[in-house]
């Protein structure tokens, strides 16, 4: 893929819709995993499933939450291409916002299938968002807390992806903050 601005169009302006959770979800991303340790053995240091994907039995919008893990973000931007060039899309001048990660997307079909966060390996990124992963997986209330927060904003913002994202920020901050 490449740079494509009429899948990132699609992609920010898609509903917000959310899925029961499927087990599939899993082994879609142990697939995805295997794929990106094979083309970038070095590079990646590790690669976790994150975001309501990663928590059995959550809701979540069907698209699978990859956190890989790099040296640093120079390493991060030497990917850039290569990720394109591998199947994946992002905007450019998105990215150019982003000082602590880098963002891109898979699309299959005409939907995100994933959202890819390459991170500096135990950085604050990193640490954040595996702490808020563990506490949802660790606790079944606060698993039930945010699932409930999601149904209803994604009623409240299901046309605005992003009303919807930032609306449940201070939630996870404060999960973030605790665990």
């Amino acid at each position: 893929m490449r740079d494509d601005a009429d899948s990132i169009d699609r992609a920010i302006h898609e509903q917000v819709s959310l899925a029961p959770y499927e087990a599939s979800w899993q082994s879609a991303f142990v697939a995805e995993r295997k794929r990106l340790l094979t083309l970038f053995p070095s590079q990646l240091l590790s690669v976790e499933h994150f975001g309501s994907t990663a928590v059995p039995g959550m809701a979540a919008k069907p698209i699978i939450d990859i956190l890989a893990g790099v040296e640093s973000m120079a390493v991060a931007d030497e990917l850039f291409e290569h990720l394109l060039i591998n199947g994946y899309t992002t905007s450019r001048e998105f990215n150019a916002t982003l000082s602590d990660r880098r963002w891109f997307m898979r699309v299959a079909s005409g939907r995100r299938t994933h959202h890819l966060h390459v991170v500096q390996f135990g950085g604050v990124q990193w640490q954040e968002r595996l702490r808020f992963r563990d506490a949802l997986r660790q606790s079944a209330a606060l698993a039930q807390q945010y699932s409930e927060l999601k149904h209803r904003l994604a009623q409240e913002h299901g046309s605005d992806r992003e009303a919807y994202t930032d609306a449940k920020a201070e939630f996870v901050a404060s999960v973030v903050a605790v665990a």
